[in-house]
């Protein structure tokens, strides 16, 4: 087995001595060190090892991550690879989007400068607020409700809970409602986001639409991927979306929103609205309420039913004031269609072209 020096790898692999000992340091790799002479020599291992950690530095991986990366590639285990590969794009994409919102925030800035006679530290801060506000919404973010857990019993679960208390009620009578507001045409593509075990994008591709999801569970895609060979997902949330701009003719989603609270769903519809083409169309079913007022009312009559297990499920989730987020469509240049399927359960569909409906 031919031996390599420091130098030969450096060379070989375009990255300094100093680089190649610093990841010896953090025990990334191991060569062996010549009693005599001291010199470290490296096998084509120990190569192939290193241009791993540089690839995945390349990608903006942790040292810490890619220890775990390079322990299971050589356990063989594959699978857990591309889940640390998938979350390393979630945090890119991620960090692009704070970018792009930093990038914006300074043109605003500029503009207002231009403007006036004189730039004050106080109009600076005051302009710079919601970029504060967005990145603290998405650092906030975190998964209460460990859906790993429940990938493998899922569709049981939405399939044996019709009643009216239920947690998935009218469950395919909702995902059907979607499907036939969005009514998708030949050649557009669509995407699911919080896809879950992708059961609303199956009735899509049945209707032979070209789907892509999206969800923040790990196992859930998996089962999506297992269920429905072909189907592309990824891994990823609401306010970070994994895709690039103006990618689909269709977003859908179906009893994920109200895993937001209320300013991370605007925050999510504005991701929405980037990933989506000019006349890219939305179509959400979910637990929510009209209004304020039809939130109260609909508590008081749980109270009156002793039902306070669902009074607590409603307050530890966000169930959305509908009659917000259609206002904030609509501030966004939407035209929204809703519809109460039941209640708490309500659909909304919006286009961003009059006469669309």
């Amino acid at each position: 087995m031919d031996l390599l020096l420091i130098k030969d790898i450096s060379e070989r692999l375009q990255i300094s001595a100093r680089a190649i000992r610093y990841y010896e340091e953090k025990g990334l790799i191991t060569p062996v060190k010549q009693e005599n002479s001291g010199y470290r020599m490296f096998t084509e291992q120990d190569a192939a090892r290193l241009q791993t950690i540089v690839s995945l530095r390349e990608v903006g991986m942790s040292l810490e991550e890619i220890g775990r990366v390079l322990a299971e590639m050589e356990a063989g285990d594959s699978e857990d690879v591309l889940h640390h590969l998938e979350l390393q794009r979630a945090v890119l994409f991620s960090q692009m989007v704070e970018i792009r919102h930093s990038i914006e925030t300074t043109d605003r800035i500029i503009a207002k400068g231009k403007e006036q006679a004189k730039l004050e530290w106080d109009d600076i801060y005051e302009w710079t607020a919601s970029l504060r506000y967005a990145k603290k919404l998405r650092t906030n973010w975190r998964d209460h409700w460990n859906y790993d857990s429940h990938a493998v019993h899922h569709d049981e679960r939405v399939e044996s809970t019709q009643q009216k208390y239920g947690a998935y009620p009218s469950y395919r009578t909702a995902l059907r409602r979607v499907l036939e507001a969005v009514h998708p045409q030949k050649g557009e593509k669509g995407v699911d986001l919080g896809t879950g075990t992708g059961n609303l994008a199956a009735l899509f591709m049945e209707n032979g639409t070209e789907m892509k999801g999206m969800d923040q569970s790990i196992a859930m895609l998996r089962e999506a991927e297992r269920k429905h060979p072909g189907y592309e997902v990824r891994l990823g949330n609401f306010l970070a979306i994994p895709y690039d701009d103006y990618q689909f003719d269709f977003a859908v989603m179906s009893y994920a929103l109200h895993h937001l609270t209320e300013d991370q769903k605007l925050l999510a519809f504005l991701e929405i609205k980037r990933i989506l083409k000019p006349h890219g169309r939305i179509g959400i079913v979910d637990f929510m309420f009209e209004n304020r007022q039809a939130r109260e009312e609909y508590l008081h009559m749980l109270r009156g039913e002793g039902r306070d297990d669902v009074i607590i499920d409603i307050e530890k989730s966000y169930y959305a004031d509908r009659s917000r987020l259609t206002g904030f469509l609509e501030e966004q240049g939407y035209v929204t269609k809703t519809e109460e399927i039941q209640k708490r359960l309500h659909f909304i569909y919006a286009v961003p072209v009059r006469g669309y409906l």
